[in-house]
């Protein structure tokens, strides 16, 4: 039998289920772990072969648990519900969970942002070195995060992973899914301090609280008129151009 390392030790381990330390990086992609073995057991998603295989859209996996949990964003299915809100999530909570504590307990040395996840920090820490490590095979464009990487190269795939329980209908990134499923259920979590009125996405959240404060962002290269949104001033520079 091996001996194992501080830092392997059970009572260590065992610790940091309570203190959420997780000394173990991938250098790959950042992504960190309490346990060497589930670092090593991870790695295996970047080197090894990808033998289980979802039927319903052909990705690979190298873990079935990986292959179980894609499935769900064909099935909808959302087994973890969170105990404050009652959010429901097809995997772990853990993150979202933060979302309540507001914890944010990773810090950049260099500006001093805060991050819910080490992994969110590794990406932002290289908006100070310009470091984009991932590029697309297909165009050769780079980016900051293996994630950034995954959600362009369906640009050039057409893959639309993350489907709607309620209507069927595919999109190529989760973010969107989330904004499409308020059409359903009319949810509105982005409310005005001004005036209470709601908003399905933060960026029509944005536009509107410009109606308060008068900000006007976007000008006009042709004669400097100021417009309070885009969609205004492409109106306008039409009238410039006579398209």
């Amino acid at each position: 039998m091996r001996n194992l390392t501080l830092l392997e030790s059970p009572i260590y381990v065992q610790s940091r289920y309570h203190t959420g330390e997780k000394p173990y990086s991938c250098a790959e992609c950042g992504k960190c772990f309490a346990q060497n073995s589930q670092l090593v057991s991870h790695e295996r998603y970047h080197t090894v072969k990808k033998p289980y295989i979802c039927a319903e859209c052909g990705k690979c996996f190298p873990h079935k648990s990986y292959l179980v949990i894609h499935e769900r964003s064909h099935t909808g299915e959302k087994p973890f519900s969170c105990a404050e809100c009652g959010k429901c999530f097809s995997t772990y909570l853990v993150t979202h969970e933060t979302t309540h504590t507001g914890e944010k307990p990773f810090s950049c040395s260099e500006c001093g942002k805060c991050f819910r996840q080490q992994t969110n920090l590794v990406s932002h820490k290289r908006s100070h070195t310009g470091e984009k490590p991932y590029s697309c095979a297909e165009c050769w464009k780079c980016f900051v995060g293996i994630s950034n990487l995954l959600q362009h190269e369906r640009i050039h795939t057409g893959e639309k992973p993350y489907s709607c329980a309620e209507c069927g209908k595919c999109f190529a990134q989760k973010s969107t899914l989330i904004v499409h499923e308020r059409s359903h259920t009319g949810e509105k979590p982005y409310s005005c301090a001004e005036c209470g009125k709601c908003f399905a996405q933060k960026g029509n959240l944005v536009t509107h609280e410009r109606s308060h404060t008068g900000q006007k962002p976007f000008s006009c290269a042709e004669c400097g008129k100021y417009f309070a949104q885009k969609s205004h001033l492409v109106r306008h520079e039409r009238s410039h151009t006579a398209e």
